[in-house]
Parts: C-alpha cells; structure tokens; sequence
C-alpha cells in the first residue's frame, strides 16, 4: 500500500520504520527542516526499550522513584518500571535512519497544506496525521481540538546523576526537576495562561538561572476518526497521559494498535478507543483526588507508593 504519514515525529517515524518493513510505500512529510524539533523533557518509562531496542545506548541516567513535594507532606512514587533520560532528538534520528534504511522516503521543509491532504487522499491509499499537538490533518478532519496545556523547560548546568526526580504540583499541573546526568533540567507544566507567571516566580525563589528555555503546547484528550482512509496517531490524537504530560510510551502504543490493525483504521480506532479511554479518564479523577487531599487534607495520604508511571489502572498493553 502507499502510505502518507504527516510529521517525522517519534510516532510517525515509527509507523514508517515498521509499515516499510512490511513492504508498503511509505512516504513522511515533515514542515521542519530536520528531526528533533520537539520540546521534550525526554524521562521514558523502560518500556521505550521494547518498542526501540536500539535506544537502550541513548541512556544518559536512570530514574526510580519520584518525589512529590506538596506543601505540607512530600509523597514518594516508586516505579514499576524503571525511567530513563534520554535526549528526544537523538530517538528521532535513530528512528529516522531505521525508517530510511528500510525503505521509507522522508521529506523536509514539506509544509501540507488543506489542498495537499485534497489531493493526498487520491494519490495514497492511507493517510497517518502524526503532526502534533496543532495537527493540520486533525484539522482537516473538522475534529475537535483537545484540551491544552503549555510545557515549558530550561537547563541549569548542574551535574546530577540522582536516582529520583521531584515535582511541586500547582493548580492544575506541576513543577519538575530531573537529573539528566551532566546537567538539570526543571520545568512546568500548568494552563497556559499561567504557566509563565507560576515558573518565573519558582525559579526566582530558587533562584535559579536556567539556559536553554523552551516551550510547547501539550495536548490531552483522545480524538481518533472514524475513518476509513486517513486517521492520527500520538499527539496528534491528544494522546498524552493526563497526570503527567508524557505521551512518547503513549504514543508507540497507539502506532502498535495501528500496525496490529492496518490496513483497517474502523478496527485501529475501535481498538484504541477501549485502551485509551479508562487510561484518560480514571487517572484524571485520580489526579483531581490526590490534589485535592495534597493541597488541604495531606495527612491521610500514604507517604509513599508503588506504581505504573505509564498506567494508573490494571490495563496493559500486550506486545
């Protein structure tokens, strides 16, 4: 089959790596003119390593638990899956070579347009939205957008090779601080409108001085077509997990489902519906309750637990 994949993201460099594999005619579509241009804070879960084995070497620190600093008691999560750092843009690449060498044509500096999905949708057999959090085949579609969040994230070159990462939950998100090895990366997560002004007042209490400040809209939600030819994967169907904003695991998983269906996006979407939903919609209550007790109940909470950092519910994913 000839395939349009739009965004040389990790979901849809993926797709093209295993898609190619299988003999079809992959073609990707990229509007930037390299890859690695997402904002990242790049802590996986180990489970990366089964989707990507050849990230393994990208490693640069491992993470075990996680503190949870609320004002008047700090919560340790333990993982169930060990974390690891990693720099996004260097998954991309390893992905983008594996893609090439197996066949897929990736282009750059390719900005499509509506009128390009138009024509797209005669020239290819099946088209893949893989471009992110302002999809423009989402857009297509006339599908709702989902709900945002604004990311943002600066460096202190400060060597850290702890074992555990911190957050400081806000209003509706968190503060993060993780050691990536030869330096520390601290960032945010929060609404948009309040994002800035919360992060410029705790690094000024901190009084931190960070490099490297970037920035980017993190979507959340699930928002996949019913759609016979064209369909999305990753950020671009909101696929981001609502207690922390990570969606790359996320992301891999709905590009499996996609694979163990394709070529029948109705199966890819049933399919993904069933996962998806209960992983969005019970974490989100979750996350609603534990802030609630953090913020003025804190002292029944337990001081530390076990879990899934990629799932809060006993549902899994099965290879």
């Amino acid at each position: 089959m000839k395939v349009a994949i739009i965004g040389a993201s990790v979901s849809g460099l993926y797709l093209a790596w295993k898609l190619s594999e299988r003999e079809n005619e992959v073609f990707v579509f990229e509007k930037k003119e390299k890859v690695g241009g997402k904002v990242c804070s790049g802590l996986f879960s180990e489970r990366i390593f089964e989707f990507i084995p050849e990230s393994k070497k990208l490693a640069k620190n491992e993470i075990n638990f996680c503190k949870i600093n609320f004002p008047k008691k700090t919560i340790y999560l333990y993982f169930k899956k060990r974390f690891f750092v990693c720099d996004r843009p260097e998954i991309e690449t390893l992905l983008k070579n594996l893609a090439e060498s197996s066949g897929a044509k990736i282009f750059f500096n390719k900005n499509i347009s509506h009128s390009d999905l138009g024509k797209f949708s005669k020239e290819f057999n099946r088209i893949v939205g893989c471009d992110g959090a302002n999809s423009i085949v989402r857009d297509f579609l006339k599908l709702p957008k989902p709900k945002f969040y604004l990311g943002i994230k600066g460096i202190e070159k400060k060597e850290n090779f702890s074992n555990f990462a911190e957050v400081w939950p806000t209003k509706n998100g968190f503060l993060w601080k993780i050691p990536r090895g030869k330096e520390t990366e601290w960032g945010i997560m929060e609404e948009p409108k309040e994002a800035r002004k919360i992060f410029n007042d705790f690094l000024e209490k901190q009084n931190l001085r960070l490099e490297k400040i970037e920035s980017a809209i993190i979507p959340q939600g699930f928002i996949i077509p019913k759609n016979e030819k064209i369909t999305l994967c990753g950020d671009s169907a909101g696929l981001t997990k609502p207690w922390s904003g990570g969606g790359v695991v996320w992301s891999l998983i709905s590009a499996n489902l996609l694979l163990k269906n394709f070529p029948n996006f109705f199966k890819y979407q049933k399919e993904a519906k069933i996962f998806f939903f209960p992983n969005v919609i019970f974490p989100k209550l979750s996350k609603k309750l534990v802030y609630l007790l953090g913020f003025n109940f804190p002292y029944p909470l337990l001081t530390s637990f076990k879990i899934d950092g990629d799932f809060l519910i006993p549902i899994r994913y099965k290879f």
